[in-house]
């Protein structure tokens, strides 16, 4: 017998209603190109109706590399706080298929000045023009400059973070895993809100979430296959293109996830966060009853998005006031 679905919160289940949501889901992976330039317009509208930050500078810088194109990062920084600023390298949502980098500018200046550190948001490619793993090429290459020119652009090489929404999560996790396997210095932590890590789409949520219109399992289907193509759940897709292929979890930074009871990611996501604990990685885990996916983008005045902000601000807040703990000679 089948369990029964638990109710959607009453103040995200308004919100619902309120979202246009067409045949294929508020995000049609159907047609791509249109619906990019739809999450284009509406990242367009709502910056319009958040107070700019004047303290927060905003700088676009080209990564060069010599075997693909520079990558584009968004870098955000407070004025008037006191330097070496730490740092988090942002990676924004849309399945890696929607969004761009400048999407989340506006909340992310608000961040910069809360917290006193710099973002650097990342334009990582996105699919199908770029299958996997090249997002997560992207945000090592980032990442790698920004720790390697941190002192040099008043950060703090040794207060470093990465973060990500939704699609972005995921890339954040890979980018994190190539930084262990490189031999990097390790990130302060990683933060991933609800994360798409997996393209095997075979955990009970992933078949629960078919009819929420948010991003539920034939949007999620659409996006892997863009990502991967032929490749998705198959032997061939490694961890950098889909986290939760990795089997050694161990050496990667302290995780922070945060997921929605009724998400398609969120077993995938537990699962993720009770396999880094089984490799000692130390993890910071919240699930919300009664949430859907992003629901804090959909419902932002609800208690329970105002539950999630202040969880996560306060993550960033003690991790980000940490310096990582120097190995004592035995």
């Amino acid at each position: 017998m089948p369990r029964s679905r638990p109710a959607i919160d009453s103040e995200l289940a308004a919100a619902l209603r309120a979202v246009p949501i067409g045949p294929n889901g508020v995000f049609d992976l159907t047609d791509i190109p249109a619906t990019r330039q739809a999450v284009r317009a509406l990242a367009e509208s709502i910056a319009s109706t958040i107070p700019d930050e004047p303290t927060v500078t905003a700088h676009e810088i080209h990564v060069p590399r010599a075997e693909a194109p520079a990558v584009p990062v968004l870098l955000l920084r407070p004025q008037d706080a006191p330097g070496p600023l730490p740092v988090i390298v942002w990676f924004h949502g849309g399945g890696q298929v929607l969004g761009f980098a400048a999407q989340d500018a506006p909340w992310l200046k608000q961040l910069c000045v809360a917290l006193g550190c710099a973002v650097a948001a990342v334009d990582y490619r996105l699919a199908p023009e770029t299958p996997a793993p090249g997002a997560a090429e992207d945000g090592y290459t980032a990442y790698r400059w920004i720790s390697d020119n941190a002192t040099d652009l008043g950060l703090d090489p040794s207060r470093v973070g990465l973060a990500g929404q939704s699609g972005g999560g995921g890339i954040a996790a890979a980018t994190a895993l190539l930084i262990r396997d490189r031999g990097a210095a390790t990130p302060l932590f990683q933060l991933l809100m609800y994360p798409m890590l997996d393209d095997r789409n075979a955990t009970d949520s992933s078949r629960e979430i078919t009819d929420m219109g948010i991003w539920d399992r034939a949007t999620n289907l659409l996006a892997w296959q863009a990502i991967l193509g032929d490749r998705a759940d198959t032997e061939d897709v490694t961890s950098y293109c889909a986290a939760a292929r990795a089997t050694d979890l161990a050496g990667l930074p302290p995780t922070f996830i945060g997921v929605g009871e009724l998400d398609v990611f969120r077993d995938e996501n537990l699962d993720y966060a009770a396999r880094l604990r089984a490799h000692d990685v130390p993890v910071e885990l919240h699930l919300y009853p009664g949430a859907y996916h992003a629901f804090d983008l959909f419902a932002p005045q609800s208690h329970l998005a105002e539950s999630f902000r202040h969880t996560w601000n306060n993550y960033l807040t003690r991790h980000l006031a940490k310096t990582p703990a120097t190995p004592t000679a035995s």
